[in-house]
């Protein structure tokens, strides 16, 4: 199963600034596992205490995982994956 994921521009470093990977899992916790095996150091950008950091958005097909299930969010061949971390300043 093929999973396209949209990498952003700060976690590039983790992925030798590729804009988009590619991952298998059947959900999104095995994706972010498949991800780190591939990319060493990008799931622990990613989760905190086994749960998706707080200021880290992601979505699955522009739906936000964390009204899908979080980790447990389902995935489907050719699901586009997209990683959005938030952005503070002022």
């Amino acid at each position: 199963m093929a999973i396209d994921v949209s990498i952003p521009t700060i976690l590039r470093t983790y992925t030798n600034n590729a804009r988009t990977v590619h991952g298998e899992g059947a959900t999104l916790g095995a994706l972010v596992a498949n991800l780190e095996s591939q990319f060493a150091g990008l799931g622990e950008r990613l989760l905190e205490n086994g749960q998706l950091r707080r200021f880290v958005n992601v979505y699955i097909n522009d739906e936000d995982v964390r009204f899908m299930g979080s980790l447990d969010a389902p995935l489907s061949d050719g699901d586009n994956v997209t990683i959005l971390p938030a952005v503070a300043g002022g």
